[in-house]
């Protein structure tokens, strides 16, 4: 690979990121579009190769080679979307569209486009027509278009969606090691993505309904030893974004939707559960909800392109509330809080937030609660 071959990702989130960095490595000449400016930053593999994420890139400030947006899109051999969406409910499409509208405003003929956010059963024939109507062009003969959506916790899709074509550059810029990049239709992919979510989420449907009947203390240590207790409310809405999309592509009737729904149902049912054995367990110890200090410890990736996580420990914050005075963010906490008057209860929604939760000097007024589909409690 030669840095001849130009790529242009709209959109600095994590995933657009590690994608800028992997084409870089791999010998494109790189730019990246913050949304947020009126720029795109010029990615030498240097940079690639120093700072692994967003967030190190930002705090060192780097002043680096800029060109217009205009420039780097018109430019682009590709073009890769991979926008921030903070809209959850029934305004995602509408941001999606009004951002990728942005992303393809000087796109020139011969370009190619990677649509890089998921997308429902049908729903990369929207974004052609999209496409064509923006900018003139024919899909599939004076421009192309592939499909890869990403996550960054998750590994990437084996295989492309194409509109038309393979392309032998692209999936060498795509491709990791020995693992080859395959190209499918669009249909394909879409229907392999679909699949991917729903098993994930009917099967953790199964597990969570499962472990809400779970009393008995020997039967929740041996589900513990089997790897229940490694699923945190983190894992748990991983791919959320991804499930709230399908609904576009069902009628109200069909089977699908039942599947669907219910995933959704499951979650959201879920955080009411856990708060509900919360408030069940400071009965039991005859301790007030005005003596407790409510920790969630969720800690999250502000660049991630999906925003259902955020959107999620919101609501979580919000239904704490309800019930107790007193709740923040394990980032607002310091060991000065301890007093003898409260109770502290952590609630750990990620693996890496309850190690630091067990690294805090022990308190006898502490009670950790871990996030997981059978809400282990301990103090």
């Amino acid at each position: 690979m030669n840095n001849d071959v130009k790529v242009t990702v709209y959109g600095l989130s994590t995933e657009g990121y590690a994608i800028a960095c992997q084409m870089a490595i791999n010998g494109a000449d790189v730019s990246i579009i913050d949304e947020s400016t009126t720029s795109a930053v010029h990615m030498p593999v240097e940079i690639a190769r120093t700072y692994p994420d967003v967030s190190a890139l930002k705090e060192d400030e780097l002043i680096l080679p800029m060109e217009p947006i205009s420039v780097a899109v018109s430019n682009a051999q590709y073009l890769f979307f991979t926008p921030m969406i903070r809209q959850t409910g029934s305004g995602i499409m509408d941001e999606i569209v009004y951002k990728f509208k942005d992303a393809l405003d000087s796109l020139t003929k011969g370009n190619s486009v990677i649509f890089s956010l998921p997308l429902s059963l049908g729903g990369n024939n929207e974004m052609i027509t999209l496409i064509e109507h923006v900018t003139g062009f024919k899909v599939g003969e004076e421009v192309s278009y592939f499909y890869y959506p990403l996550n960054n916790q998750s590994k990437p899709p084996r295989v492309i969606g194409s509109s038309n074509k393979q392309d032998s550059v692209l999936s060498n810029l795509l491709s990791e090691g020995k693992t080859i990049k395959k190209f499918a239709t669009l249909a394909s992919s879409e229907n392999i993505h679909t699949i991917k979510i729903l098993s994930k989420f009917s099967n953790l449907s199964a597990i969570l309904e499962i472990c809400k009947n779970v009393f008995d203390k020997d039967t929740q240590i041996d589900m513990i030893d089997g790897g229940i207790g490694d699923i945190f409310l983190d894992d748990m809405i991983s791919g959320l974004f991804d499930l709230r999309m399908l609904p576009l592509s069902f009628e109200h009737t069909d089977p699908l939707m039942r599947l669907i729904n219910g995933s959704l149902s499951g979650v959201d049912g879920y955080t009411k559960h856990l708060i509900d054995k919360i408030r069940l367990m400071l009965q039991n110890r005859d301790v007030k909800a005005s003596r407790v200090r409510a920790v969630l410890c969720w800690t999250l990736d502000q660049y991630a392109m999906r925003g259902d996580k955020i959107e999620m420990r919101q609501t979580m914050l919000s239904r704490l509330r309800d019930y107790m005075g007193e709740v923040i963010l394990l980032a607002d906490f310091d060991l000065d809080m301890y007093h003898m008057d409260k109770v502290t209860l952590f609630i750990a929604c990620t693996k890496s937030d309850l190690e630091t939760i067990l690294k805090i000097d022990s308190n006898p007024y502490t009670i950790i609660v871990t996030a997981n589909p059978l809400c282990e409690i301990s103090q």
